[in-house]
């Protein structure tokens, strides 16, 4: 099978066509989306901290100047609240961002949250427990992520409900080539979202609580220069990385258990290894298969020159089973100990919440291997139609 990203054959399985690229075409144009593909990990790694590429190209030039349509009047809100957000800026403004939201996400800050992370998870798992079973994707995975998250931001619990939906409606526009449709649907979301924060973060500024959002809004307009805008991407951004990436990771590695039960046998066995688990299941299994750069110069790559003003798309699923890397790499081994996976990007836009997505899968995994260690796959999943953010629909399982 050749690279397709709307074939649900390609989706559920797209490491034959990497093992392709890497093989025959590591550097190749991709028509349908006028994309270079980049398949292989040194090129990738490499790429993903050469200043030479961005997120995106607007601080350096027009739309007009890179050959490029603007965007539809009607995309407008979204792109404000997407673009005033750490991910979709380049330095000097990322690295201000960035500095203003780095002391949440410190090692000894996440650690710290280990606790909570692992009652909550226990708590779900109870649950599923006592039900005989369920979707572990919905009853477990999901609310994890979307409680710590949105208890560090300050979310009331009443309102948090709304965030999945809004959250997956956002990230239906970073697909390729969206349907008129998703566009739409993601711009409704979007302007939803930021309403829905712009009104909570001027509640907390008059009455502040112990939260990100109460920090956040005391720095708008002071001399770190926060804008109302930037604060609401920014939370938008955490809320959207802080659990979309976190959820699809978690069923994709109960999945690749399932296929593997000597691996799940042995984890079951040394629960010691989980460190060296997650970190296997991210790789073996990346929710995050692509990510997408502009050229801002000339750059070239494996003898291949590719021009300023075009987009090349970093194929994370790719470098992940990369031979000249992974030893083996097709095979899931939990206790991989060599193992430099890019799932979590690499570079000034390396994940911020990579700390807490690594406590949050361990303490996860944990409770569903000590209160359910007769857990079992009920039926066999289907992947959702989504390439760039991969993961499945759900996970029916049995304890």
């Amino acid at each position: 099978m050749k690279f397709d990203p709307w074939n649900a054959e390609f989706i559920a399985y797209p490491y034959d066509a990497y093992r392709d690229l890497r093989d025959n075409e590591p550097v190749s144009f991709f028509e349908p989306t006028g994309q270079w593909l980049i398949a292989r990990h040194a090129d990738v790694n490499a790429l993903l901290r050469d200043r030479r590429l961005g997120r995106s190209y607007l601080h350096v030039a027009t739309h007009e100047a890179f050959g490029r349509e603007p965007e539809p009047e009607f995309q407008e809100p979204f792109w404000r609240v997407i673009r005033a957000g750490m991910l979709d800026v380049e330095p000097p403004v990322h690295t201000r961002l960035r500095r203003l939201v780095s002391k949440a996400f410190t090692p000894r800050m996440v650690e710290s949250l280990r606790p909570r992370v692992r009652k909550i998870a226990t708590e779900l798992t109870e649950g599923l427990v006592e039900r005989g079973g369920g979707d572990l994707l919905a009853e477990v995975a999901e609310p994890l992520p979307v409680t710590v998250i949105a208890e560090m931001l300050g979310v009331p619990e009443a309102d948090r409900h709304l965030l999945r939906p809004w959250s997956a409606d956002i990230c239906g526009m970073y697909e390729l080539n969206p349907s008129l449709e998703v566009q739409h649907t993601a711009v409704r979301a979007a302007t939803e979202f930021a309403g829905y924060l712009r009104e909570l973060a001027r509640a907390r500024r008059e009455r502040p609580g112990d939260d990100m959002i109460s920090a956040l809004a005391q720095v708008v307009d002071d001399g770190d220069r926060l804008t109302e805008d930037e604060l609401i991407g920014t939370c938008v951004l955490l809320l959207n990385a802080g659990h979309e990436a976190t959820v699809n990771a978690t069923g994709s590695g109960w999945w690749a258990l399932f296929r593997n039960p000597g691996e799940l046998e042995r984890l079951r066995a040394d629960p010691g290894l989980m460190p060296t688990a997650v970190e296997e299941l991210l790789r073996y299994d990346t929710p995050a298969q692509m990510f997408e750069r502009w050229v801002l110069e000339d750059i070239e790559v494996g003898g291949v020159t590719i021009p300023r003003g075009v987009e090349i798309a970093l194929l994370f699923g790719s470098a992940n089973r990369d031979p000249e890397v992974f030893a083996d790499p097709d095979r899931l081994d939990l206790g991989r100990a060599d193992n430099p996976h890019i799932s979590f990007g690499a570079g000034i836009h390396f994940c911020l919440g990579a700390p807490l997505a690594r406590v949050e899968m361990a303490e996860s995994f944990g409770a569903l291997l000590r209160l359910a260690p007769r857990l079992e796959l009920a039926e066999e999943p289907t992947w959702k139609p989504s390439y760039i953010m991969r993961g499945l629909e759900s996970l029916k399982v049995t304890v």
